[in-house]
Parts: C-alpha cells; structure tokens; sequence
C-alpha cells in the first residue's frame, strides 16, 4: 500500500520511505548536460510562408509555435529555437 509516497505494509513501516529501484528513478539520475537554446522570432509573410520557415529550417531552426502578431493580428510570427553551438 501506498501511503503519502511511502510504502506500506505489514513489513514496512509507513513512515520510511523506501529506495527506488532502477526502473523507478528519476529520470534526472542519467541526463546529461542541459541543452542551452537561443531563439529568434520571424514575422511571416502569407504569400512566402513555406519558403520562410523552410530557409530558417535549414539553418538549424526549429518551429516552436506560430501567434497573431502583437500589432496586428492578421501579420503572424514564427518563434524559433534552436541548441546554442
């Protein structure tokens, strides 16, 4: 049984925890090194779109999320990240 994230039971006690196993620790035990990121924001042209995000594409950019434009709505803008060199 389960209690609080303890185990217990009739040979365990409820208020010590018990050590995962392999299969249960975190994922954190076996990563490396933190990716570090830079960004860049791109305003979209409608008419060239594909071209635009296919030219970022090619350098290593990733698309994270496409959003209305802050002034005006209808002119969209690409967010991009890509892992710093």
């Amino acid at each position: 049984m389960r209690v609080g994230g303890v185990v217990a039971g009739p040979d365990r006690r409820p208020d010590r925890p018990t050590r995962p196993g392999p299969e249960q620790r975190l994922a954190t035990d076996t990563v490396g090194p933190m990716t570090k990121w830079e960004y860049a924001t791109v305003p979209l042209l409608v008419h060239a779109t594909k071209q635009i995000l296919d030219t970022w594409g090619e350098d290593g950019w990733e698309l994270v999320q496409v959003v209305p434009g802050p002034n005006n709505p209808e002119q969209l803008v690409a967010y991009l990240k890509r892992a710093k060199a």
